[in-house]
């Protein structure tokens, strides 16, 4: 699967001078964990994640302690720039999500924005991820099979199970359309590995 198939999009972005406060409110309102940060041409230039915007952002409840703390000065409105991490790792449409998925795994990072040249089109994270890997069996044969009936029409039927998303294909045809078949139902979203047996 391709990470163009798994990402979210339209991406919602910020630019660099909005403040702390109002990047927080969009990620609440729109249920995302980080912001591609874009300038006003649309090029990527950082990311904001919940990370970023926690810190600093709470002061000390004197309840909590035996003596009391000194007031804190007024705090000055912190913008999304001040913040942000600008060393982003991004993905493209057409980069493997399996690819992706171990560089998160490796990398701790939560969300990678997808980029087509400069411009971010769409952020892929480990909970849209999750969500390609809970679909269900039966769903996933279902899209397995009208996959197969839509681009490889010319192929002879081919017997379709999955277990825990790993599609077993059983049948015979010619090696390029066999292996057309095993592309096609590879790109299916759940899917996580597809074994091609020979029917008897």
């Amino acid at each position: 699967m391709l990470v163009g198939e798994a990402m979210t999009s339209p991406v919602v972005t910020i630019p660099p001078s909005a403040t702390v406060r109002q990047a927080i409110r969009v990620l609440h309102e729109h249920d995302v964990t980080a912001l591609p940060v874009v300038d006003p041409s649309g090029q990527l230039i950082g990311i904001v994640s919940e990370m970023d915007l926690l810190r600093g952002e709470f002061e000390s409840d004197p309840r909590a302690f035996a003596r009391p703390r000194n007031a804190p000065s007024a705090p000055v409105a912190r913008t999304v720039e001040k913040v942000m991490t600008r060393g982003v790792r991004t993905a493209r449409p057409t980069t493997d999500v399996a690819e992706l998925a171990e560089m998160m795994v490796r990398t701790r990072i939560k969300s990678v924005p997808v980029v087509q040249g400069s411009h971010v089109i769409g952020v892929i994270s480990r909970r849209d991820l999750i969500a390609m890997l809970a679909r269900g069996d039966a769903r996933i044969r279902d899209d397995v099979l009208a996959s197969l009936a839509t681009y490889a029409p010319q192929a002879r039927p081919w017997q379709v199970a999955v277990k825990d998303g790993v599609v077993e294909l059983r049948g015979r045809d010619d090696a390029n359309t066999e292996r057309i078949v095993e592309v096609l139902a590879r790109t299916v979203p759940g899917v996580t590995r597809v074994l091609v047996q020979p029917s008897a």
